[in-house]
């Protein structure tokens, strides 16, 4: 219960980082939220209701959404004309119902059609799971000093521990969709800025701000949770 707690009072920061760090582009019908939105707002601008707009997408609790997260906000299999404020690309294809905005709140919903291909970060036992509500990735118990790898090539855009709840944090930026995050080491090897290749040793697992030696790894598409272990290889 303490880890969980925890847990929940570090999303919102870890989400703005995220969101930080790339702002792609979503599909028609969607919406990206940003720094002072509410549902309110966001329902207002797109003339829906919010009652609407947490139905569309399994909002357990409307008051918490979080910067980057990517909300439908217009009725299912309509298109998404009906405001400004959403952001379209032609090259994006629209989501479908498993998708990323969806799997906040529902952790068995499809990936998102574009994938990742992902190694594990490392070795070790999984003891938490991802449930997309109150854990966001999984956890990986091991010994202290075991090697943490990045899980695809991409660029280190954090590193450092002043997000609370996270301890020796590293955020890897793969593309303009996908990043991955990686928690409670004991000693980061790479810096902001750096370019890692997929397997490259970027860490040493630790108990950083954390009540056990674990690895906490994340996977987040267009700044929204996704179930890491859909995209990584069995084992």
């Amino acid at each position: 219960m303490l880890r969980k707690t925890m847990m929940r009072l570090v999303y919102v920061p870890l989400a703005a980082a995220l969101a930080a760090c790339g702002s792609a582009p979503v599909a028609p019908g969607y919406y990206r939220v940003e720094r002072g939105d509410t549902l309110t707002k966001i329902a207002r601008s797109h003339h829906e209701s919010v009652q609407s707009i947490v139905r569309w997408n399994g909002l357990a609790n409307p008051d918490s959404i979080e910067v980057g997260q990517v909300l439908r906000v217009v009725p299912p299999g309509k298109a998404g004309t009906a405001g400004s404020a959403v952001r379209t690309s032609p090259s994006t294809a629209a989501p479908s119902a498993g998708s990323a905005a969806a799997s906040r709140a529902a952790p068995d919903a499809a990936p998102p059609a574009r994938g990742i291909s992902l190694i594990w970060p490392t070795t070790g036992t999984v003891v938490h799971g991802f449930d997309g509500v109150n854990f966001k990735g999984i956890d990986i118990a091991n010994t202290a000093g075991t090697p943490i790898v990045a899980a695809a090539p991409g660029i280190v855009v954090y590193a450092g521990n002043g997000l609370r709840g996270y301890g020796n944090l590293l955020i890897v930026k793969h593309d303009a969709d996908f990043l991955t995050a990686y928690a409670h080491n004991r000693t980061l090897l790479v810096k902001e800025n750096d370019r890692v290749t997929q397997g490259q040793k970027i860490a040493e697992m630790g108990d950083t701000d954390n009540d056990r030696v674990a690895l906490h790894f994340e996977l987040r598409y267009g700044g929204t949770s996704i179930d890491p272990t859909r995209y990584l290889p069995s084992r």
